[in-house]
């Protein structure tokens, strides 16, 4: 039976809803319009009631889902901040950076076994909050993507830390390039930890609801995932990754280009065109974040993004790209620079550099 926790907040309208099946703490992410985006509110909401779930010992698993039939979550909400920006709201633009980044972090240190079903859309924002979490569960509706530089950004929530630990040089790809991937290539990448198919996950749920919960239950979790695996082929990544290894090895993104541009490949010339149409800064500092995060805990991984977060919400390149992508839609955005070849590192380093000690992140 289902009981639905912290009712006043529970109606149809809610950003998240909140219930509890037996000894699941059911988490939905309930924007389906939006597509799932996720706002502070929805931030803080997911924050309070996992401590309390924390501190519950009904509780055993943490399950959290999207609404609606096309996504988990397909990032944050964007068009939010960039009001905010418009209007110099930098409360907010603290705010939002700040909250959301303690919640991934909380999500990856979580006690309890925290499943994430990615059926659907994950971008951006809805990685944060499935990726940090000890099982993610991709499906054949999963479509996964770091499409930040596209819009003058970084892919955050932690991208710093998950990338550079996929295979090869293929997190570098992603984090530059914002390919969006499907079930096979998230198991591949090691960004899944589970494949389903969506028709089974009510099934999924149901066991969880129904398990004894004795013991280990991480182990438990494990156990009933692996019971409903679905595998998913051959990964299209895989059959890349030898091009995308030589092309991304690079020390630079000047050097990457020139890899893509002397690749004389069908991957070169597609890769290199999708990069020509990112901002040219967010690529530079996008590299330098994923090239440092391969040796950082993933706390200094966040408190390195929450600093870049704070600088690139003052630039022109992110309210243009957001205009171009998401308000005025002509997809046609005009960079601070022309060409990756612009950008002075001693620019990108600026990015990188600490805040004063009370505005730091400091997890």
């Amino acid at each position: 039976m289902s009981t639905v926790s912290n009712s006043s907040e529970n109606t149809a309208e809610a950003p998240v809803l909140f219930s509890q099946d037996g000894p699941v703490g059911r988490i939905l992410l309930n924007r389906p319009k939006a597509l799932n985006a996720l706002d502070l509110a929805m931030v803080d909401m997911m924050m309070a009631q996992l401590k309390s779930w924390e501190q519950d010992a009904s509780i055993k698993v943490i399950i959290v889902e999207g609404a609606g039939e096309k996504a988990f979550c397909a990032g944050g909400d964007i068009r939010g901040l960039y009001d905010a920006r418009k209007i110099d709201d930098e409360e907010m633009l603290d705010a939002f950076y700040r909250r959301e980044y303690h919640l991934n972090h909380y999500i990856a240190t979580y006690p309890k076994p925290y499943i994430a079903l990615m059926d659907g859309i994950t971008m951006g924002g809805g990685v944060g909050v499935s990726i940090h979490g000890r099982f993610r569960v991709v499906t054949e509706r999963t479509l996964f993507a770091m499409p930040e530089t596209g819009i003058g950004f970084f892919p955050d929530v932690g991208g710093g830390y998950f990338l550079p630990r996929c295979p090869g040089k293929i997190g570098i790809y992603l984090g530059l390039t914002g390919a969006r991937i499907k079930a096979a290539d998230c198991l591949y990448a090691g960004l899944a930890t589970h494949g389903a198919q969506s028709a089974d996950l009510d099934a999924i749920k149901g066991a969880l609801a129904s398990a004894e919960w004795v013991g280990d239950g991480f182990a438990t979790a494990e156990e009933i995932l692996k019971k409903h695996e679905t595998p998913f082929g051959v990964a299209p990544l895989s059959e890349i990754r030898d091009e995308i290894n030589h092309c991304f090895a690079g020390d630079s993104v000047v050097a990457i280009f020139e890899a893509l541009q002397n690749a004389d490949s069908a991957f070169g010339t597609e890769t290199l065109e999708v990069l020509r149409g990112k901002s040219p800064t967010a690529l530079c500092v996008s590299f330098e974040q994923i090239r440092q995060g391969g040796d950082m805990s993933l706390a200094d991984v966040l408190n390195m993004e929450y600093r870049l977060s704070q600088r690139m919400v003052c630039k022109q390149d992110l309210f243009e790209g957001v205009r171009a992508v998401i308000v005025d839609k002509d997809h046609a955005p005009k960079w601070q620079h022309g060409d990756i070849g612009q950008v002075d590192p001693r620019e990108v380093a600026e990015y990188f550099e600490m805040l004063p000690e009370d505005k730091e992140l400091n997890l």
